[in-house]
């Protein structure tokens, strides 16, 4: 039985969700902050860790800085508030991911399992037969895992690399953001999409030249992405 640990000092919160996990055929363990957190995942080492930001005493981040010292357990940061800031910075310190509260159950539980598959080394969805994506400058290579822009190496994160090989296998098309979840993500669920939102702000800082205003991905509003085709060479 796969095994997860809730951290998160709000009791009536965590005894529903340990209800409804419990139904959805996980072990469920508590803690209710960062010390006890880590405590139980040097002892107990769960599958999964969904880790609440607002906590007493460590915050949730620097819980997760600590985790990640000593584990690479798959792990979710699980948050009140919405500001694009506590996603981005969850993921740069470490977390699989990001779920905002409130949520459904079985968004959760969806997230839960793709980021179980990816840590179990399950190949991600195919997203091209190519092995390597060339746009312009920019050329991805699939079977090195390798991105090079003009030339030059640039170090992608693994759902970084998955994004943009989606991106790209679809370069020139308008890719929507439920399309990116149930294909990069892994998520048959229509809700919040902020996840893909802070991956793509973190992408376009590694890729475009001026990411306030980018131009190899596009923002189409209402929709989407969409990687623009590079203009052929002038001759």
């Amino acid at each position: 039985m796969t095994s997860v640990l809730v951290v998160d000092d709000e009791p009536s919160f965590t005894e529903a969700l340990s209800v409804g996990l419990r139904r959805e055929g996980f072990e469920v363990r508590t803690a209710a902050d960062g010390r006890a957190a880590l405590a139980e995942i040097s002892e107990a080492e769960p599958d999964l860790v969904l880790l609440d930001v607002m906590l007493p005493g460590m915050s949730g981040l620097d819980v997760c800085r600590e985790i990640r010292k000593q584990s690479r357990v798959p792990l979710i940061m699980v948050t009140a508030r919405a500001e694009e800031i506590d996603a981005v910075v969850g993921l740069e310190v470490g977390a699989d991911d990001y779920v905002a509260k409130p949520y459904r159950m079985r968004e959760l539980v969806a997230r839960m399992r793709a980021v179980l598959r990816r840590a179990s080394g399950q190949p991600p969805p195919a997203q091209s037969d190519a092995a390597c994506l060339v746009e312009g400058d920019l050329e991805l290579d699939i079977d090195r895992h390798e991105l090079r822009v003009r030339g030059e190496l640039v170090t992608l994160a693994l759902k970084e690399f998955e994004l943009l090989a989606y991106l790209l296998a679809h370069a020139g098309r308008v890719v929507t953001r439920d399309s990116l979840m149930q294909n990069v993500w892994e998520y048959n669920y229509v809700g919040d999409t902020k996840t893909i939102d802070v991956h793509v702000k973190r992408l376009r800082a590694k890729i475009e030249d001026d990411p306030s205003n980018p131009q190899r991905i596009t923002t189409i509003r209402g929709l989407g992405y969409r990687y623009e085709r590079a203009a052929p060479p002038a001759a």
